[in-house]
C-alpha cells in the first residue's frame, strides 16, 4: 500500500527527530503506509495493553499520553504536538502499548502501520540503522528535557513553552495556549498551583495571560530569559513596556 501525503503532512514528518536528515526517497518508502486522519478533542487512541500495531505522527492538535491509577485518577505521561511522534518505541519492541493515549485538542495525526514501517526496515539494512542513529538522537533530546525538569525553576520551563508556541520574529507577540493549563502544567513537570505561581512571576518580563490568552511585550526578551540559566529576572527595557500591539497567531476562545 502506497499513500502521497500532502506537502504540510511531509514538512511535520522532516521535523520529526525520527526521520532527521532522511532524504526524499527513504522518507517515500517509510511513509508509503502511512494515513492521515483528523481526531477531535476526547478521542481515545490506544488504551494500555493492546497490540502496538502503529505509531503517529502529530499534524496538527495536541496528544497526551496517559496512565489511569486504582482510583481512576489520570497521571500524564507526555504531551505531544505538531512535528512530535509518538509510540514508536512500543511499535518496535511489540510488548504492546504500556499507556493510554487520547487527544486532548482536536488534532490530524499521521498514522504509521507497523507491518509496512518494519517491513521496509528489514528490506533496508542501511536505513535500520539511519533509524537507530535517529533513536539515539531522541533519546540524548529526552535527557535534555530531564534536565530541564530537574534543573530549571518551574517559570523558566514555562517560559521555554511559551516561547515555543511564538513565531520567529521579534516585538510584542500574543498567542493562545493549545490546550488545557493542567495539561501544560503536567507537560512541564508542575502542579497546577505552580503553574499559576510561575505565570504570575514572568509578568516581571512582560507576560500576561488572560484565560487562555498569553500576552508577550517582547518576545526577544523572553527568549533570551527561557534560554539563561540566571534565576534572577531582568527588566523590560523601557522602550518595550510601552509597546502593546499584539500579533495575533490565532483567535483566542
Amino acid at each position: 500500500m502506497k499513500n502521497s501525503l500532502s506537502r504540510e503532512a511531509l514538512q511535520a514528518v522532516r521535523q520529526v527527530p525520527l526521520f532527521a536528515g532522511l532524504e526524499d526517497e527513504t522518507l517515500a518508502l517509510l511513509t508509503g503506509g502511512a494515513v492521515e486522519r483528523s481526531y477531535r478533542r476526547g478521542s481515545l487512541l490506544f488504551s494500555k495493553g493492546e497490540p502496538a500495531d502503529r505509531f503517529y505522527v502529530v499534524l496538527d492538535g495536541w496528544v497526551k499520553l496517559f496512565r489511569e491509577s486504582a482510583e481512576g485518577n489520570e497521571c500524564m505521561v507526555g504531551l505531544f504536538t505538531r512535528g512530535e511522534s509518538f509510540a514508536e518505541a512500543a511499535m518496535f519492541d511489540r510488548l504492546g502499548f504500556p499507556v493510554n493515549a487520547a487527544v486532548a485538542e482536536d488534532a490530524r495525526l499521521l498514522l504509521f502501520p507497523a507491518d509496512h514501517f518494519l517491513t521496509t526496515l528489514e528490506r533496508n539494512h542501511g536505513l535500520a540503522l539511519n533509524m537507530l542513529a535517529n533513536l539515539s538522537g531522541m533519546l540524548r533530546s529526552l535527557v535534555r528535557q530531564l534536565d530541564q525538569l530537574t534543573l530549571q525553576p518551574t517559570y523558566q520551563r514555562l517560559a521555554a513553552f511559551i516561547v515555543s508556541l511564538c513565531p520567529d520574529e521579534d516585538g510584542p507577540v500574543r498567542v493562545c495556549l493549545p490546550c488545557d493549563k493542567l495539561l501544560i502544567a503536567g507537560r512541564l513537570g508542575m502542579k497546577p498551583e505552580s503553574f499559576s505561581r510561575a505565570m504570575a512571576r514572568l509578568r516581571e518580563v512582560g507576560v500576561s495571560c488572560e484565560r487562555n490568552c498569553v500576552y508577550v511585550e517582547d518576545i526577544t526578551t523572553l527568549r533570551r530569559f527561557a534560554n539563561t540559566s540566571e534565576e534572577v529576572l531582568s527588566p523590560l527595557p523601557s522602550a518595550v513596556q510601552g509597546s502593546r500591539q499584539a500579533a495575533m497567531l490565532r483567535p483566542c476562545r
